[in-house]
């Protein structure tokens, strides 16, 4: 469940992989264990809880995806600012703390809805899991370590990158990140519009 939704690369995955890249495997795994522990989270809750979760979430979901969207687009804008003024390229300046990186990463993944939706529904695919308490939480915890991992893989090719690559790869990996995390706000403002 938690290589289910760590594993296909969208925006969160985007911005993990360029924290790796701009500012080493420690910050960027600090950011990937904030996308695991919301990963997790959302894994108990589902577990705990069920479709309730999804359907208590279902009404704001447009707002969500709408504060997904503003964040997104600013992490974009920032990201397009600092290469503009020449900074994306430059190696570990003013990196921002492994904590900072953890808080803003947990922050993003618990604003998506469809989080809690795909945990729901494997609750639902599942039922073995809904027996007991043990088996809930051994759930979360396994869906908590299997996203950790594959965030730490996609953090540890980011590393390398770090460490291996000059400035202008550094520039052009801050130019595409930003560029993708600019394509998935407008996919997420497109499936607002066509809901």
């Amino acid at each position: 469940a938690g290589l289910g939704i760590a594993i296909p690369v969208g925006a969160i995955a985007v911005l993990i992989i360029e924290a790796a890249v701009r500012h080493g495997f420690r910050v960027g795994w600090a950011a990937g264990a904030g996308a695991a522990t919301a990963d997790g989270s959302y894994a108990l809750l589902a577990a705990l809880f069920g479709i309730a979760i999804a359907d208590l979430l279902a009404p704001w979901q447009t707002p969500l995806r709408l504060l997904a969207v503003a964040v997104l687009v600013v992490i974009a804008v920032r990201g397009l600012l600092a290469l503009r003024n020449g900074r994306a390229g430059a190696r570990d300046e003013d990196p921002p703390t492994m904590r900072r990186a953890y808080l803003v990463i947990t922050g993003l993944t618990l604003i998506n809805p469809m989080t809690v939706a795909y945990f729901a529904a494997l609750i639902l695919g599942l039922p073995g899991i809904a027996d007991d308490a043990a088996s809930k939480i051994a759930f979360a915890v396994a869906a908590f370590l299997a996203s950790l991992a594959a965030q730490t893989v996609i953090v540890g090719f980011g590393g390398l990158l770090h460490h291996h690559a000059g400035g202008r790869l550094r520039t052009a990996t801050s130019l595409l990140g930003s560029a993708i995390v600019l394509a998935f706000a407008a996919r997420i403002v497109l499936d607002v519009l066509n809901a």
